[in-house]
């Protein structure tokens, strides 16, 4: 059996800066995930405070992942914007994507499912409420106080 995500996954947020993406980013951070950055097209150079530590703001997956060693995207962006979020998180080498988003086409689905195939990336959702592992990450919806 293998641990997909623990205490030493360092965790990317797509769509971090918008109202689900900064609830539950502060959620995971709270349960103690390494959230490391996070990534909004437009918005790169900025950073969000929760508590008092800010957390950085990148354009694209790529930048993030290259800046922080992260190995792990959550995606939290509107469903006409999920199937390149994917892709940008597939194209950067991120290890596992989860895709939070519900609603989105079945094609735009089919499309990053087959492109996260070819390139080995585990890949859960979308619509899905992410993946824990007990005691250590949390990264997704999942009420961590469910699996403490």
């Amino acid at each position: 059996m293998a641990i997909w995500l623990d205490h030493r996954s360092k965790v990317i947020v797509q769509g971090m800066t918008g109202t689900e993406g900064r609830k539950h980013t502060n959620r995971m951070l709270m349960f103690g995930t390494r959230i490391v950055a996070g990534v909004t097209p437009g918005k790169g150079g900025q950073s969000v405070t929760f508590e008092e530590d800010p957390i950085p703001v990148f354009n694209t997956v790529a930048e993030a992942a290259h800046a922080t060693g992260a190995n792990v995207s959550v995606i939290f962006v509107p469903p006409p914007h999920a199937k390149a979020a994917v892709l940008d998180a597939i194209a950067a080498g991120i290890e596992l994507v989860v895709v939070i988003t519900e609603g989105i086409p079945v094609a735009d689905t089919a499309e990053f499912y087959a492109a996260a195939q070819d390139a080995g990336v585990r890949l859960l959702g979308p619509n899905c409420p992410g993946i824990i592992s007990p005691g250590r990450s949390n990264v997704g919806i999942i009420p961590p106080s469910i699996a403490r």
